[in-house]
């Protein structure tokens, strides 16, 4: 008997609207703006007069009263689901803050991240043959059909990207429980020089998307700075810096896609290091009673980290070696680039210069990004074989939330 497993995964496609339903999206995108804006609003009220916040549940009575309300009656014109997902987004952002894994919400701003998310798959038709999906309210939208979309859809997703609608189609499948066909194991240091070094010495050139796009987007944001704000000139300066700025995350994205799809396959466990990237890109910049040393240097190093992805390739990673069978696992990071593989002495003059590794004790030497990934994959290793402690290594989340399964795999 073959066993299998579900797989929820999502499908994004350019839409081909036409005028009226491009005006229908912006409308709807705004109310769901205003429902959210609306809801912190209240929330925040209730906070500095010593009530209790409100719920999921009394927020979409209110969100009743508003759509029938006089002030705001074009609010019904909105469809009902992506306005009480609105609520969801609000509350999950509440309870991602008091869980200290976000900072605390804040009101959102018309033209950034508008989107609308429709839950409800009896509501929503695809027509793949044709290249078209049905949504309420909005009717037969027209999209560019890169590729199939196997499965039973579960929900949909309508965002606005440098200027052009897509829609996110999620769908749940069948699929069989996956057995790695490769074997080996691979330890991968990441860095700015080099993006990704694996412990059999090959490496991964960084793309640097950002940086080759710098000079340009800055030209561009200063002429957007010299117009006057929301007249004519200055929407289409900003539509220059937006495409711009979607050029850069493509490319990005892109990049990590295909590296983290050539890794799953070719390997069936991959260990990295547990970096808190959050951490890592504070700023240096302290404050006026106690201003912070080497600022424009950490700015810089800042400024390069965000431009590798790191997080997003060690998330990419996760999911796609699971779907594969394979496993990811993060090992604490602390003296990876110190310790020598060969004899285990520990100490920071063995790492000589950024590029050079050379043992004081047994003068081993080999480049310091190689010997990094290879203590990386040793600690990785010892869970596997004896299950050690968190304190080594432990098994990364691998399977895609609905929210992270919203991306291209």
């Amino acid at each position: 008997m073959i066993d299998v497993t579900k797989r929820l995964q999502a499908f994004k496609y350019e839409l081909m609207p036409t005028g009226e339903q491009q005006r229908d999206m912006r409308r709807f995108a705004g109310a769901c703006r205003f429902v959210f804006n609306q809801a912190l609003s209240l929330q925040k009220a209730r906070y500095a007069q010593g009530e209790k916040k409100l719920g999921y549940a009394g927020l979409c009575r209110l969100l009743t009263q508003w759509r029938n309300g006089t002030e705001t009656p074009w609010l019904k014109d909105a469809p009902t689901h992506p306005l009480q997902q609105t609520l969801k987004d609000l509350e999950r952002a509440y309870t991602n803050f008091f869980a200290k894994r976000a900072d605390f919400p804040r009101f959102k701003k018309k033209g950034l991240r508008d989107s609308l998310r429709y839950p409800d798959p009896k509501q929503i038709k695809l027509d793949q043959g044709n290249r078209r999906i049905f949504l309420p309210k909005l009717g037969w939208l027209r999209y560019r059909n890169s590729r199939d979309a196997p499965g039973a859809v579960r929900n949909a997703t309508v965002s606005l990207s440098g200027g052009k609608w897509f829609v996110s189609i999620q769908t749940e499948r069948e699929v069989e429980q996956p057995v790695p066909q490769a074997t080996s194991a691979i330890g991968i240091d990441v860095g700015v020089a080099r993006f990704a070094t694996f412990s059999d010495s090959t490496f991964l050139a960084p793309l640097n998307s950002f940086k080759n796009h710098e000079v340009r987007l800055r030209r561009y944001q200063r002429a957007m700075s010299r117009k006057i704000r929301f007249s004519n000139n200055w929407k289409k300066a900003k539509a220059r810096v937006q495409r711009i700025h979607a050029r850069i995350g493509n490319a990005r994205r892109d990049y990590l896609h295909k590296a983290t799809t050539t890794i799953s396959n070719n390997h069936a466990m991959v260990c990295i290091e547990d970096l808190q990237v959050r951490n890592m890109v504070r700023s240096a910049a302290g404050s006026i009673d106690a201003p912070g040393k080497h600022v424009r240097a950490k700015s810089g190093l800042n400024k390069s980290i965000l431009d590798q992805g790191w997080f997003e390739f060690r998330r990419q990673l996760a999911y796609k070696l699971a779907w594969r069978g394979g496993s990811l696992i993060a090992v604490q990071p602390q003296n990876t680039s110190r310790e020598c593989p060969a004899c285990g002495h520990v100490a920071a003059v063995n790492r000589q210069t950024r590029a050079r590794f050379k043992c004081v004790a047994c003068g081993y030497e080999n480049h310091a990004d190689v010997v990094g990934a290879i203590n990386v994959l040793a600690p990785g290793h010892r869970v596997v074989a004896c299950g050690d402690s968190a304190q080594s290594g432990r098994l990364a989340k691998q399977e895609p939330t609905e929210e992270t399964a919203q991306i291209i795999a």
